[in-house]
């Protein structure tokens, strides 16, 4: 009985020292985001600032106010919305190609999609950079949506596949039986079946354009196509010398607010999407 308590106690214990090592920076992020310049610049100690150095929430209205960061927040959602939508459509096809179908340098597919997955993104941005120049697609949205879906169809294609593996393959025959085409089974009973898989890639495809920083700095140069993340970075205030901390944490909350929201909003199919398959029967 006593080991029981113990070991309950140590992993209460365990786990409360996990969540607040992973919340620690957030809520530090948050605490500065409240505070003035004046009091992040004379070094405000503590998480929440008192006295006169709070400037409550005239930081959000500041950053919402800007420009930059509005026409920032812009280019983030169309960019991370075409791409998702574009990796979901081409990742669903493959997949269901790569689940059903028997052709000559199927492996081949599988292993190039890994390898193009564990591509260093760092050496990719010269070569990009001068091709995209050349293409006359450098600072604009398609230069940034090409690369994100090179990065993410890989991962989404090798979920999916799973997903269509486990699908009776008899219930798309008793429906091409009843009188459905080939494609009316595929979008009509395979893709409903395999949703959760589908709604996985997409959020996952949806994460990894929406932090992309390397590729949105690299890629762009004015702010016609230049996302939060890189915009974040250019955001110097009134004084180029003196970083407004306070904004920028102010601006990095927002940010992460729409991430934030998906994931407590769709967290059980999020869950569901990257469990399902795992284990088959």
């Amino acid at each position: 009985m006593r080991n029981d308590t113990l070991s309950r106690i140590g992993t209460a214990l365990g786990l409360a020292l996990i969540v607040i090592w992973c919340l620690l920076p957030v809520a530090w992020i948050v605490s500065l985001s409240f505070k003035s310049q004046e009091a992040v610049t004379n070094g405000s100690p503590g998480f929440f600032p008192s006295g006169g150095g709070g400037a409550g929430w005239q930081n959000y209205v500041d950053v919402v106010k800007d420009d930059q960061f509005r026409q920032a927040i812009f280019n983030s959602i169309g960019i991370c919305l075409i791409a998702t939508a574009l990796s979901v459509v081409i990742a669903t096809l493959t997949a269901y190609a790569v689940a059903r179908l028997e052709f000559k340098g199927k492996k081949f597919v599988l292993t190039t999609a890994l390898v193009i997955a564990m591509f260093p993104v760092v050496s990719l941005v010269g070569p990009l950079f001068d091709m995209w120049r050349t293409f006359g697609i450098y600072d604009t949205w398609a230069g940034l949506i090409i690369p994100y879906m090179s990065f993410t169809l890989p991962l989404a294609i090798w979920t999916l596949s799973a997903f269509f593996r486990e699908i009776p393959w008899e219930m798309e025959q008793a429906a091409q039986v009843d009188g459905a085409t080939a494609w009316q089974a595929f979008r009509r009973v395979i893709v409903p079946l395999a949703a959760p898989g589908v709604f996985t890639a997409a959020i996952l495809t949806f994460f990894f354009a929406w932090n992309d920083f390397v590729f949105g700095i690299s890629l762009t140069s004015t702010e016609r196509a230049r996302p939060i993340p890189a915009a974040l970075s250019f955001f110097v205030g009134d004084d180029p010398f003196n970083r407004p901390a306070s904004l920028l944490a102010a601006g990095a909350v927002v940010a992460t607010v729409p991430i934030v929201l998906l994931v407590l909003f769709f967290q059980r199919k999020i869950v569901a999407g990257l469990t399902a398959g795992a284990v088959k029967g």
